[in-house]
């Protein structure tokens, strides 16, 4: 099943974000790699494509996983949570229409 996790980032925490963004990307590619990610990016704090200097807000990612547990398991390791970026996590099933 697919699950989405909504991430929402502290404030201020950009540089934090840049530090191990390319390990975050790793993971991703990962569950690309594997057939198991639907989509994933981040939410700009304003309304662009670069938000620049305003930063983003947070970071949306649609996977599968075995199951809910696996899912909140996989967010919580993810290199923003253990670098203080995120401010907290939503972990939930989804359900793909179209």
């Amino acid at each position: 099943m697919y699950y989405v996790i909504t991430a929402y980032d502290k404030e201020n925490s950009m540089q934090d974000r840049m530090a191990v963004r390319s390990d975050h990307l790793a993971r991703l590619q990962e569950l690309r790699d594997e057939g198991r990610l639907l989509t994933a990016g981040p939410c700009p704090r304003v309304d662009s494509e670069d938000p620049g200097d305003a930063g983003v807000s947070g970071s949306v990612i649609i996977a599968e996983f075995d199951c809910l547990e696996s899912a909140q398991k996989w967010a919580e390791e993810d290199p923003y949570c253990a670098a203080g970026v995120y401010e907290k996590t939503d972990v939930r099933p989804y359900k793909k229409v179209f």
